[in-house]
């Protein structure tokens, strides 16, 4: 074993070694010239990049405990065109052991807050696409041995700007607080670059991988891998691009992020109006060439609404989103959930503003089929629908719709007006059931049964109350085997045949069966005028006309009620005119009252007395006292 006095002299003499190595560096920085290292990592840049490095401030060597030197006010670029990089400083780590034989070569660089600014021309070339061809020829395979091998192998950037403008397009994007590291390829042909960065006021962390920078740069196939996690999103890209004949990605795009109506303000795209709009996702093979993606097997997801199948999306010459998509189930709920029709506190039409203006912010061209889907309380079955946004002018075709125990087809088109909106649409529902359809659309829910019905209308306005005023055109309704819920017609004729002037208050109560309902309407300024309404059923007769305020929600109607016997042809027994007035949720139904008195044997004197000017104010005097059941009062008995 070797002796303690032994291992101390050995330790002496390692010790004495790193003691004149570290002389060694600190005289070495005192004896190599600046201007000589200035020179030489200017010449070292250029051989690994290509790129022309103008140095105008001042430069600082350090050996010890680092080798590195230091140049401040740098620019970088060709000799042809306005420099693409600026920095602050650029600091240059050495090889130690090649720097103690004498050769200056810097391992990796880093610029303290550089500017980086990319112009795209109207072609697709930018001011680096020269400045790329020139690296593409320094990082191609050496052919001769005594061409010098790269030693760079990194370069950081450090709080640095990345502009990026299309003068053309008035685009202009910046990128703040960039941290970035690129492991430069001086030995293998791949290329990566990880870090972190500020895009329009939320920080994203971001990495990239090309398979080999050199094909990328002289534009064929290279392997290529994204990620970009954000607040407003998370992305990742795995696949292929190339240049030739022109820029193309091709691969597996993965999008995914907690609210799709921040993403889209972050974008500085208006949401549509309305609520939802938060959870989503997309995965698709997609090919994006010439401003266009182009995705299958497509699965995309928002607000748990799962749907499958092709989209593209096109940038110019503005944003463009089409697709067929097929899904199981769809719940619009969320969309429409902010939109009132009826104000549920008064039953009034709702006064909110229609706001339609974002629709003009891009293009919309889907065909959308479901099994099921659910819009508040209405439930529709097998459903395929063309959704279509063209110029802020919104057009949604039905091609045919299971809703309401029916089928509804049709079209609605929202566009924008000097009023503040313009709404047309043409509805055809067939074999509904009366109850739930006329609720949801009218809130009418007096009438059951089967039936069809179909609206040809139009109107203006910036809320759903200045649309009903200014509603026109055209309603028809046929209907089977219903009921008018609320009224008895039947027993109410029985009785007043019998005591016409027993009228109370029960008679509005019950139901009206009927076999078959008719009933035509044009609308014009929100006044629908009733043309035609029959009403056929056992025993009953009803023929209605008259006009019903749309923005008021009442009813002014006049018709004739009669009870029929069994043939067909038979006359009917006994008929009586009434009127229905009053809001379309309760209205009142009033029999005619000199109808009823005439066929009172009782009450016929007083009508002849009525007649005639002399007795007429004693008269009335006289049924004014008449009560409810048509009994006399005790005062009018006397």
């Amino acid at each position: 074993m070797p002796s303690a006095t032994g291992l101390l002299r050995f330790s002496l003499a390692i010790a004495a070694v790193l003691a004149a190595g570290i002389a060694a560096l600190i005289a070495a920085s005192r004896l190599i010239p600046p201007d000589r290292v200035r020179q030489a990592v200017i010449t070292e840049i250029h051989d690994a990049t290509g790129l022309a490095l103008a140095i105008r401030g001042d430069a600082t060597v350090t050996l010890f405990p680092t080798a590195m030197v230091s140049f401040s006010d740098i620019t970088l670029g060709d000799d042809h065109a306005p420099p693409a990089l600026t920095a602050d400083r650029m600091t240059a780590k050495l090889a130690l052991l090649r720097l103690l034989t004498g050769r200056i070569e810097p391992a990796d660089l880093a610029l303290t807050r550089p500017r980086v600014t990319v112009a795209v021309e109207p072609d697709g070339r930018t001011n680096w696409s020269g400045l790329m061809e020139t690296l593409a020829g320094t990082l191609k395979p050496r052919t001769q041995e005594t061409q010098p091998i790269l030693s760079l192998s990194e370069l950081r950037m450090i709080d640095g700007t990345i502009t990026v403008t299309e003068a053309a397009r008035g685009i202009s994007e910046e990128l703040s607080d960039v941290t970035l590291s690129f492991a430069w390829p001086s030995i293998a042909r791949s290329f990566g670059a990880t870090g972190r960065f500020t895009w329009r006021g939320e920080a994203f962390d971001a990495s990239a991988t090309a398979g080999d920078l050199l094909a990328a740069l002289i534009g064929d196939r290279s392997g290529l891998k994204l990620r970009l996690s954000g607040s407003p999103f998370k992305l990742a890209f795995e696949g292929a691009m190339s240049q030739k004949p022109s820029f193309k990605m091709e691969g597996t795009l993965a999008v995914d992020g907690k609210s799709f109506r921040e993403a889209l303000r972050w974008a500085n795209r208006a949401p549509l109006p309305g609520s939802g709009m938060g959870p989503f996702a997309l995965k698709a093979h997609t090919s994006f060439t010439g401003g266009t993606a182009i995705m299958s097997g497509v699965n995309i997801e928002l607000d748990g609404n799962v749907a499958e199948g092709v989209m593209a999306v096109a940038t110019e010459p503005r944003v463009t989103l089409k697709g067929t998509l097929a899904a199981e189930q769809l719940d619009l709920t969320p969309y429409v959930s902010t939109f009132e029709v009826l104000r549920s506190s008064d039953r009034n039409w709702s006064r909110g503003p229609i706001a339609i203006d974002n629709l003009s912010n891009f293009d919309l061209d889907l065909r959308i089929s479901a099994a099921r889907i659910s819009i508040v309380s209405a439930r529709l079955g097998r459903t395929g629908v063309a959704v279509n946004l063209r110029d802020g002018r919104l057009t949604l075709a039905i091609g045919e719709a299971q809703a309401y125990a029916g089928v509804l087809k049709g079209a609605l088109i929202l566009s924008k007006a000097e009023a503040g909106a313009e709404v047309k649409t043409q509805l055809q529902f067939t074999d509904v059931d009366l109850a739930s359809c006329l609720g949801e659309l009218f809130g009418i829910r007096k009438l059951e049964g089967k039936g069809s019905l179909s609206l040809s209308l139009e109107a203006a306005g910036d809320s759903v109350l200045a649309l009903t005023r200014t509603l026109t055109g055209t309603a028809e309704l046929a209907a089977r085997q219903g009921a008018i819920a609320g009224l008895n017609v039947e027993q109410l004729l029985k009785r007043l045949e019998q005591r016409p002037l027993s009228i109370n208050s029960d008679f509005r109560r019950g139901r009206t069966p009927f076999d078959r309902l008719a009933a035509t309407a044009k609308i014009a300024q929100g006044m629908a005028k009733i043309e035609e309404m029959r009403i056929e059923g056992g025993a009953i007769r009803l023929a209605l006309g008259g006009s019903a305020s749309i923005p008021a929600r009442d009813l002014d109607l006049r018709g004739i009620a009669a009870l029929v016997s069994a043939a067909s042809d038979a006359r009917p027994g006994f008929e009586l005119p009434f009127v229905v007035q009053g809001s379309w949720d309760d209205p009142i139904i009033l029999p005619d009252a000199q109808s009823l008195i005439s066929r009172s044997n009782a009450a016929a004197p007083l009508l002849d007395a009525v007649r005639d000017r002399k007795t007429r104010d004693a008269v009335r005097s006289v049924i004014e006292q008449l009560d409810r059941e048509g009994n006399v009062t005790p005062a009018a008995r006397q």
